[in-house]
């Protein structure tokens, strides 16, 4: 149901039966663990967004998710008026 290298990956998904009958499989939002260490900060620039700091940063497009995790927010929108994102130490 999601990548191996998702947040997710890991969860046990459920299934739920909606008002109108139909059955669809879900999951528990992602509990962040508590506060990562950092190896450092990134200053945010015109044009950063979360894939291409994690492509430089942790080698994966599709680890931003880290970068969340790393600031304490569910959600990559939440790191959009940040002036500095926080990256996880250790990389992947």
């Amino acid at each position: 149901m999601f990548a191996t290298n998702s947040r997710y990956a890991n969860l046990t998904p459920y299934t739920v039966t909606m008002r109108d009958g139909r059955v669809v499989t879900a999951t528990r939002l992602w509990q962040s663990p508590a506060q990562l260490p950092l190896a450092g900060y990134h200053t945010r620039a015109l044009g950063d967004r979360l894939d291409l700091l994690a492509a430089r940063y942790l080698q994966d497009p599709t680890l931003f998710w880290k970068l969340c995790d790393a600031n304490g927010t569910p959600v990559a929108a939440a790191l959009e008026a940040r002036p500095l994102i926080g990256i996880p130490l250790g990389g992947k």
